[in-house]
């Protein structure tokens, strides 16, 4: 999981965009859209669906395994299709290409290609991990982010790790100027640490587990909490014309994330069998570096979403007035499957025909995104100044 991401370089992910206020009406008409829509839309009669796995996934394994969406949907006569994602930007490009209908992905990834046009919509959790870090040679006298200075990274774009790297880079007063990124796909990038083709390596597990454990890579720079939530994405389209299919699809894969985490011998094996991996190193992703416990986006999501996104902006991949539609990307996401807050008062209020609070739920979401802009703006603006856009923007 070649991405549209690959584009994005300093602020010409900004022409795509247009004016961030126009960006933000289609957003919000998106949440009218959904809310003041009948709860049975007539759509084409469903004939299948499309999900992604991933190894970076570890519950994708578990639905896949077990076939519980396939039991689900037999009564429905509705297919169940697989497609492997090998990284985010991949998951992100089948969901942008309409090839699935589920994909999964980093929560920063996904919030990048959300401002970037992509049409999806987060709707579910499905780990915390720490999946990333930088990595080196056993050998390599690198030793911290500094020594990169010069030196060949390989990175994915559009990923995790790439986003890891920029936030790394940027914290020891670095760019992606300053290094040699090598565009390769996480597997590939591994391979070609192991043979000296490059210096370091913005790792993704298992890859990077199976590199520390078989060829006794060193992870030279780690921090967890740069690492952003596991998130479960679903086309707006399809969100759209089947919102009680993209329930149903809540419902079972949660299912499967609840026996993953009582089951862990039966993930384990799971995992083994996919991946041909060694139980050291499958234990070393999942046991050390994976969390199952949560499901539902919320506060922790979204922060963790906006640090990384304040980070980009420094780093100058994105404007400091387009992160504020990320908020609003996010809290969209709670308009399935919500028993609270603003998303339930939004399905509430169409399932019961109750038009004055889903207007009221809309205009909350709007002054709540307005004041989110105004306040990071503010809040960057010390950091941004030597952004020349930037700087004409606020007139300094």
């Amino acid at each position: 999981m070649t991405s549209r991401y690959n584009s994005l370089k300093n602020n010409e992910v900004l022409g795509r965009l247009g004016t961030v206020d126009a960006t933000r009406r289609r957003l919000l008409a998106g949440a009218v859209s959904l809310a003041v829509a009948p709860a049975a839309r007539a759509a084409d009669p469903l004939k299948e669906i499309r999900l992604d796995w991933a190894t970076y996934n570890p519950v994708s394994l578990v639905l896949k395994q077990k076939g519980l969406l396939e039991k689900e949907f037999a009564k429905d006569g509705i297919t169940v299709t697989w497609v492997q994602s090998a990284g985010s930007n991949k998951a992100l490009e089948f969901l942008n290409a309409g090839s699935i209908d589920f994909g999964s992905t980093a929560g920063s990834a996904a919030l990048v290609a959300r401002i970037n046009g992509n049409p999806i919509k987060s709707i579910y959790v499905y780990s915390r991990p720490e999946w990333t870090a930088l990595v080196t040679s056993k050998d390599s006298k690198i030793a911290d982010v500094a020594d990169l200075k010069g030196k060949r990274v390989a990175v994915t774009r559009g990923t995790d790790p790439h986003i890891f790297l920029v936030r790394a880079l940027l914290g020891a007063r670095m760019t992606e100027k300053d290094i040699t990124p090598v565009l390769l796909q996480h597997a590939d990038g591994k391979t070609a640490l192991i043979r000296g083709d490059v210096d370091a390596w913005a790792g993704l597990d298992p890859m990077m587990a199976q590199a520390e454990v078989e060829e006794g890579a060193k992870l030279f720079y780690r921090n967890a909490d740069a690492n952003t939530w596991g998130i479960l994405n679903v086309r707006e389209q399809f969100l759209k014309d089947y919102p009680d299919i993209v329930r149903r699809v809540l419902a079972v894969y949660e299912e499967a994330r609840k026996y993953s985490l009582e089951n862990y011998d039966e993930l384990k094996k799971t995992f083994i069998a996919v991946t041909k991996l060694s139980d050291v190193v499958v234990d070393k992703q999942l046991k050390e570096r994976t969390e199952l416990t949560h499901s539902r986006i919320g506060a922790p999501q979204r922060e963790s979403i906006h640090l990384a996104g304040l980070a980009l902006q420094q780093a100058g991949v994105i404007d400091a007035k387009v992160l504020g539609l990320g908020w609003m990307f996010v809290v969209a996401a709670e308009l399935i499957g919500a028993s609270e807050g603003l998303g339930y008062l939004l399905l509430d209020g169409q399932q019961l025909g109750k038009p004055a609070q889903i207007l009221a739920a809309i205009v909350i979401f709007a002054i709540l995104g307005k004041f989110t802009d105004w306040l990071i703006e503010v809040a960057a603006a010390p950091f941004l100044r030597w952004q020349d856009a930037f700087s004409r923007a606020r007139g300094a």
